[in-house]
């Protein structure tokens, strides 16, 4: 099975559900980034994963399985689902593989068969919640709070994955099929397992929360469906708020990862029978995509440094590592028609690195789970030619070789399997080269992941930039700085390692000085990953200088479309003026991805300063874009997202619809009203904008983006005062938010309030040093007051991350006459 989380956007917590198999992901906020006075820049796409949703999968009863027969064919040649029943009787050892495997068993109807947990009258506490499980007439039940917070008992019936954990699944009459939180640990009793626990084990998740298992964070239909069942089609209908989700198969089959079989299947036929022309001679096979990349390859070691390289160099276009990603990353569905061997980015938005997932130096976080994807095409691994089966039997999902035998298929025992280079052959337990390469952490309580981004152990960097190493994993009682000795001892001084970007992440998320110029370093090293290059690309958007700016135009051609997507981010930074003619030719990229982020960064140009040439290739990317929102309309986010994109096209009245839209699908959903207080503010109503952020507030009072905005509506409705209690209360609940410092302190500041607001600027100043506009405030409030000592050392500061800003030189020059005893 796969898993995958969505970033929800009202809490940031994770949710993920388990099943078996590795895992799948997703992502985060809006599509079209629509930079609202609020200063609440929106994602381009809402990648719907990041940060407080989950998975859950399953597919069945109302999930209703299509028979090949009765598939609609789109053209006359379309190929259609067969089943895997359909393959076996020619792929007979690996159809066998696979049904051991727990691809095979993702999602299956709720029966004795299938059932793991124990539904003999067990029950379960949780935060004074007494859950029950238990048979009756055959039926599978558990009697738990359901959605208005009373106990109810409710029909599990569909099983969810079978190790370490298998979840259960429930079906409602408006097609909602919704993941249970309380889950039966399959794991053998002695390792802790054979017992009911709860996902969320250490927070109260009432039946109002987000993440209670009936609300939407825990819908099958968008969380998990795809990635644990074939050939799924969510089919909602917005109108009615009702899913007929149907799927190909019930669970992970053959053509989850081969695609449409029916041409295959007649490929086939034809060889068997008499054929007028003699044998076919399609190079296809009637496939979508042969996996033949690793035919005919070998990986001889050399001799020197004991590791292999492979004959030959691997294809820009990694087919197994972009089909496996479809559950293996997270990432977000924006079109149903995928095909494998294409970039994923063609149908889906994939996360690069984000804070909330990856640690500044690339390494998974043990919060959000980054699944395998993003980690792996980090790897020196993967840049070598390394590819997904390389290592694991496709078809059962296990691993070539047991333990440290895959490694070794690779990288020779004499040189790596020996004392000499693991330096802890008096252990009680050896390490294995997961130990050091490969750290585990630990999802959903009990499901154990390793970082597949196979780094070398860097002690160095964690006293750095706080990062954790594999070292301290077990040596929690030393320092770092002792095993960075360590070491160093064993290996030498040079510190050694592929992922080289810990600086620059950690920079540009504390804000620092030189990130720009640490990030420029990442985008141009055409020897970095590429997800680490569209990471720092994005970046750069609030950072764009005359120095950087070339990075974004090169990297626009980028082979790779992750690339080309953050280069796109990176021209969110400037003026609207400037973009056509440097986004525009990615209205017609081959990949839909780019194209959508290229149509939603060019969204807000008027149609007058569009190009004629160019219109017809805008409206065409237009229509993907809103396809792609409509696709998800079950979603908050892809309803703020859509309404973003009208608004900046001039349709408000649409605009207002679709966030009204997300409010009742969530109505904590916070980006939705916030933008729509914006909405109202372009059109002179804010009173009906502070309406909306009171409402939102009434449902969720700690969202600092809904004070800071409800601030921002009361400063114009000259009620200065009650706005600098939202302003205050903004920067109270989001303490590290430099945005909110800032505009709380101009606000002080406009109230004659000037010794407060150097109270807020500066601390948060050391916590952002690298801030344009805190130094800004911090200049001009300094000049005001006639310190101009005090206002020349802030200018310098900005000087050192704007060296090319000419009025910023005129002013130092300025002030440092004032500032001059001659002066006085």
């Amino acid at each position: 099975m796969a898993r995958k989380r969505r970033k929800y956007g009202d809490r940031d917590r994770s949710r993920k559900l388990a099943a078996g198999t590795p895992p799948q992901a997703e992502s985060s906020p809006p599509i079209a980034p629509r930079r609202s006075e609020f200063g609440l820049r929106q994602s381009w796409f809402w990648v719907a994963g990041a940060i407080a949703a989950v998975i859950v999968a399953a597919a069945g009863f109302g999930v209703q399985q299509r028979n090949s027969s009765k598939l609609q064919a789109q053209g006359p040649a379309a190929a259609t689902f067969v089943g895997s029943q359909a393959c076996s009787g020619c792929h007979q050892a690996e159809a066998k593989s696979w049904s051991a495997s727990q691809h095979k068993a993702a999602m299956q109807h709720a029966a004795d068969r299938t059932l793991l947990g124990n539904f003999d009258d067990a029950s379960f506490d949780y935060y004074g919640v007494h859950s029950r499980f238990f048979r009756k007439d055959g039926k599978f039940l558990v009697e738990t709070d359901g959605p208005d917070g009373k106990l109810a008992s409710f029909e599990v019936k569909y099983t969810f994955g079978v190790d370490p954990l298998q979840q259960y699944l429930v079906e409602f009459s408006d097609g909602r099929i919704q993941a249970l939180s309380l889950a039966w640990d399959s794991r053998p009793q002695a390792e802790g397992g054979q017992r009911w626990t709860h996902l969320y084990p250490n927070e109260q998740i009432k039946h109002d929360d987000v993440l209670h298992w009936t609300r939407p964070n825990q819908n099958w239909n968008f969380m998990c469906a795809e990635c644990h069942s074939t050939g799924v089609h969510k089919n909602y209908d917005a109108k009615a708020d009702h899913f007929a989700t149907t799927s190909a198969e019930i669970s992970v089959g053959c053509e989850a990862c081969h695609g449409q079989g029916s041409r295959h299947v007649a490929w086939a036929r034809r060889q068997e029978s008499w054929w007028p022309f003699g044998k076919s001679a399609d190079p296809s096979r009637g496939l979508p995509a042969r996996f033949d990349e690793r035919h005919g390859v070998t990986w001889p070691i050399d001799p020197e440094t004991g590791s292999a390289r492979r004959s030959a160099a691997p294809a820009m276009l990694r087919k197994e590592v972009e089909t496996c990603g479809l559950c293996h990353a997270r990432r977000a569905g924006f079109d149903e028609n995928w095909t494998p061997g294409q970039w994923l980015s063609q149908t889906h938005l994939v996360e690069a690195l984000a804070a909330t997932t990856y640690h500044a130096d690339g390494q998974t976080r043990d919060v959000e789970e980054p699944y395998n994807y993003t980690p792996f095409k980090q790897s020196k691994m993967f840049a070598a030619g390394v590819t997904c089966s390389d290592c694991h039997d496709p078809h059962s999902a296990k691993l070539r070789a047991s333990g440290d035998g895959v490694c070794l298929q690779c990288h020779a025992a004499d040189k790596y399997a020996i004392a000499k280079h693991r330096h802890h052959a008096d252990v009680n337990s050896p390490l294995s080269c997961m130990s050091c390469h490969m750290q585990a952490r630990s999802y959903m309580v009990v499901d154990v992941r390793h970082d597949h981004s196979f780094r070398i152990p860097r002690p160095d960097l964690t006293g750095a930039f706080g990062v954790p190493n594999a070292c301290n994993g077990c040596h929690g009682d030393r320092s770092p700085e002792w095993a960075a000795a360590s070491i160093e001892q064993w290996f030498g001084p040079r510190r050694g390692g592929f992922q080289t970007y810990a600086a620059a992440f950690h920079a540009a998320r504390n804000e620092a000085k030189d990130a720009a110029a640490l990030l420029a370093v990442v985008a141009a090293d055409k020897d970095a990953p590429g997800v680490a290059r569209a990471s720092a690309l994005s970046d750069l958007a609030s950072r764009v200088s005359p120095q950087n700016f070339a990075l974004a135009q090169t990297a626009l051609a980028d082979p790779d479309p992750m690339v080309r997507i953050g280069a796109l981010d990176m021209l969110d930074g400037l003026p609207v003026s400037q973009l056509w003619p440097l986004a525009s030719p990615l209205l017609s990229d081959p990949v839909r991805g780019v194209r959508i982020r290229a149509v939603s960064l060019l969204a807000p140009i008027s149609m007058a300063d569009r190009p004629i040439a160019d219109r017809e290739r805008f409206e065409a990317a237009a229509e993907e874009f809103v396809a792609a929102q409509r696709l998800n309309a079950d979603r908050p986010e892809a309803c703020t997202a859509l309404a973003n994109f009208l608004a900046q096209r001039g349709q408000t009245t649409d605009a207002e619809y679709e966030y009204k839209a997300a409010l009742r699908l969530s109505p904590q959903y916070a980006p939705a009203a916030v933008n729509l207080a914006d909405l109202y503010r372009q059109a002179g109503r804010d009173g009906d904008g502070e309406a909306i952020l009171r409402d939102a507030l009434a449902v969720d009072p700690r969202r600092a983006e809904l004070h800071h905005a409800l601030g921002l509506v009361l400063t114009r409705l000259k009620r200065s005062d009650e706005a600098l209690a939202e302003f205050r209360k903004a920067t109270e609940l989001e303490p590290d938010s430099s945005a909110y410092a800032y505009v709380y302190a101009v606000a002080l500041h406009s109230g004659g309030r000037r010794d407060e607001a150097m109270m807020v600027l500066k601390p948060a100043l050391a916590k952002h040093p690298g801030n344009r506009e805190i130094l800004s405030a911090l200049i001009s409030f300094s000049r005001q007051a006639g310190d101009t000592t005090a206002a020349l050392g802030f200018a310098e500061q900005l000087a050192a991350i704007m060296p090319d800003d000419r009025n910023l030189a005129r002013a130092i020059q300025e002030l440092r006459r004032a500032a001059s005893p001659l002066a006085r």
